[in-house]
């Protein structure tokens, strides 16, 4: 008899993408006026006072809801844009009779490659009123035509961005899994009850369907040893907040570069604070370190999320072990379980990585499941870097790159006002 990972799992997730792909067509298709003259669309670079339209824009259209603080963390603050000769673009906008009706975010990163420093720049928040869809292309178009630039990304694409993207001649990472997200569940009822809520099923079906998927998730954990289990004591896991990254942190990556060159994301010290410090961040990202006899061999970042449904999923943000020690891995991966479902996450969730990570993680039995298409882009503007990029071993990708953890939803600094407020009030 198939499993549950084999029949009920992938089946329970065919159907939400489904339903949701239905419902943003639906949606696409109302928003199309059936009548009137379209005004046409300029595009110039983005500015910040066009924050409060590009988040009225982006809301409407349901991506995460952002803060002005992160506005100038990304574009004033970030170390990349430290030393450059360069003024770079925030992003682009289409704006059609006084108004924004598009919009892309451009943002800065460091990337190493061996003993190569390389500019990077990473696209953000692709998003269009429909009825200027086929101008949309311009704001790509500005994305890649940037100059001193070594590298293009987009990591967080959905289909049609990802149709984009190879339209301008990227190719997606040579990294044949990395579409799959792998994932263990903590907590099996409310894993069932979100399952439930998201289907939209009736009333009557919901209690008796979440009962026995519950029932049936447990049960399948139990006899396939579903979940990371400590291999060794010889090393010690420790817990930290981003603000405590200290020096021991930018040794451990000078060394770090040391190792087989592949092309990876900046980490050191400053950088690795500034990427997990998100103004008014609804969730919350905290520092797993390991250590054997007082030295750092590896950390992992957990970034704990609060869903729409009012649950909370985990995912590791980031993992780095000195020479991708197995048992180093073995020791983050199950601290960042525990750590997860302490927190009260419904389920663990590991995107991407190479495949030393994975392999580690494939041995206690995770559940999968799949994008429906590459969620990560690049192009390098060397011929000879772009090419040496097509192999998959010279890569070490994760949520850390690009946008995929830059930006979380946030409060604005008048969106806390008013919640604490109202708090002290009520008090």
């Amino acid at each position: 008899m198939a499993s549950i990972e084999q029949r009920v799992v992938p089946a329970i997730l065919t159907m939400i993408r489904e339903r949701r792909e239905a419902a943003s067509a639906l949606e696409r298709d109302t928003r199309v006026p059936s009548v009137g003259v379209v005004a046409p669309a300029g595009l110039r670079e983005a500015v910040f006072s066009d924050f409060s339209a590009v988040a009225a824009l982006k809301e409407r259209f349901g991506l995460d809801a952002d803060s002005f603080e992160n506005w100038e963390r990304l574009w004033r603050h970030n170390p990349a844009l430290k030393g450059s000769e360069f003024e770079r673009p925030i992003g682009w906008v289409l704006e059609a009779d006084r108004a924004v009706v598009g919009y892309l975010g451009n943002i800065s990163l460091r990337c190493r490659y061996g003993d190569r420093t390389l500019t990077a720049v990473s696209s953000h928040g692709l998003v269009v009123e429909p009825s200027y869809r086929s101008a949309a292309v311009s704001l790509t178009a500005a994305f890649y035509c940037q100059k001193s630039v070594d590298l293009y990304l987009v990591t967080s694409a959905i289909p049609e961005v990802g149709r984009i993207a190879k339209a301008f001649r990227s190719d997606p990472l040579p990294q044949e899994d990395y579409d799959s997200v792998l994932f263990w569940v903590l907590r099996p009822y409310p894993f069932a009850q979100a399952m439930m809520e998201k289907l939209r099923v009736g009333p009557s079906i919901e209690g008796i369907g979440r009962v026995s998927a519950g029932l049936a998730v447990g049960i399948d954990k139990l006899l396939h040893r579903r979940w990371p289990r400590a291999h060794s004591t010889r090393f010690t896991v420790s817990e930290i907040s981003i603000n405590e990254v200290g020096d021991e942190f930018q040794s451990f990556w000078i060394e770090k570069l040391t190792e087989s060159p592949r092309l990876i994301a900046d980490r050191d010290q400053a950088t690795l604070r500034w990427h997990f410090k998100v103004p008014g961040d609804r969730g919350s990202a905290r520092v797993l370190c390991c250590r054997r006899n007082g030295e750092l061999l590896g950390y992992a970042i957990v970034r704990n999320d609060p869903q729409p449904d009012g649950l909370q999923k985990s995912i590791v943000a980031d993992m780095l072990a000195k020479k991708d020690d197995p048992e180093v891995l073995r020791a983050l991966l199950v601290a960042a379980y525990n750590h997860a479902k302490r927190e009260g996450s419904y389920i663990l969730e590991v995107l991407g990585f190479p495949s030393a990570v994975r392999s580690v993680c494939s041995q206690w039995n995770p559940y999968r499941r799949k994008y429906p298409a590459s969620p990560y882009y690049y192009r390098a503007a060397d011929p000879t870097l772009h090419k040496a990029l097509s192999e998959s071993g010279a890569w070490y990708a994760c949520p850390y790159d690009g946008d995929t953890t830059l930006i979380r939803p946030s409060f604005s600094g008048t969106q806390r006002f008013t919640k604490s407020h109202k708090a002290g009030s009520s008090a």
